[in-house]
């Protein structure tokens, strides 16, 4: 199994595989075992660390997709791209059944929206030996965005990550990634807060996954659909950096690895 290294100075890069007919940016693109396969190796290619796996959208509004619909996206793939890539590769689901059956197909981390708040989910983990990525959200995809309310939206959300990650710790997961859920029941005015502050969570001592690519608060910010979101997508990515982010999860594997040499560069020389 493939765990992630963290070279000093290097924030790494997670490239994001929809293998999904409706995720908010790139909805049928790669829902192809052979399409979605060739998009993983050219992510690699173009500088990825890492790669997440998903078959069911978790965009605002969505709704859950049958197991068996998900094991006919996924497993295809990750059982065709065992040995061929150098890199690790996490699956982001939230059905433990899934999660176990992809582990064995080749996946090295678990992706879990839900912050493994379901026990079934903690169990998967410890019981396959993976990684896991621990997510805050809101709510749920079809609701999350339905007027989230927090009194400290960092303070509440550390929080979170601190319990699920002692859990899974306690559990028996040695590898423990946070996430603390761009745009996963939060508005604008969060998701700011969390990038500005996310020192905060960092400070729990795990590495931090942040994921802004092409989301709704840069639409917000700077205009453009989710494919004309590049240059925020790269804006939040170097604040997120300097914040504190180890890995950045996005669609645009080549430019935002080019930008994180830039803004990785200038960090280095601060010190």
């Amino acid at each position: 199994m493939k765990k992630l290294q963290f070279p000093p100075g290097r924030t790494l890069i997670c490239g994001i595989l929809n293998i999904t007919p409706d995720s908010f940016s790139d909805g049928g693109k790669w829902i192809s075992p052979e399409a979605a396969v060739s998009r993983a190796l050219e992510m690699e290619a173009q500088g990825a660390d890492m790669l997440d796996i998903g078959g069911e959208s978790s965009r605002p509004g969505s709704a859950p997709v049958p197991l068996e619909e998900e094991k006919r996206r996924v497993l295809p793939v990750l059982e065709a791209l065992a040995g061929r890539l150098k890199i690790p590769v996490s699956v982001d689901t939230c059905k433990p059944e899934l999660a176990e059956l992809a582990v064995k197909a080749g996946a090295d981390y678990i992706n879990n929206i839900f912050g493994f708040t379901h026990p079934a989910m903690v169990r998967a983990a410890a019981a396959t030996g993976a990684g896991v990525v621990i997510m805050h959200m809101k709510g749920e995809p079809r609701t999350m965005q339905a007027d989230p309310v927090y009194a400290d939206v960092v303070a509440e959300v550390r929080l979170f990550l601190a319990e699920k990650a002692a859990l899974l710790k306690a559990a028996g997961v040695a590898e423990i990634i946070l996430d603390p859920g761009i745009g996963f029941g939060k508005n604008l005015e969060h998701n700011l807060a969390l990038i500005a502050r996310l020192d905060e969570i960092r400070a729990l001592g795990y590495p931090v996954l942040l994921g802004v690519s092409r989301k709704k608060f840069i639409g917000l910010l700077a205009g453009g659909e989710p494919p004309e979101r590049l240059s925020g997508t790269i804006a939040a990515c170097v604040a997120g950096a300097a914040a504190g982010a180890d890995i950045l999860r996005v669609h645009d594997v080549a430019e935002c690895r080019k930008a994180m040499l830039v803004a990785d560069a200038i960090k280095a020389a601060r010190k």
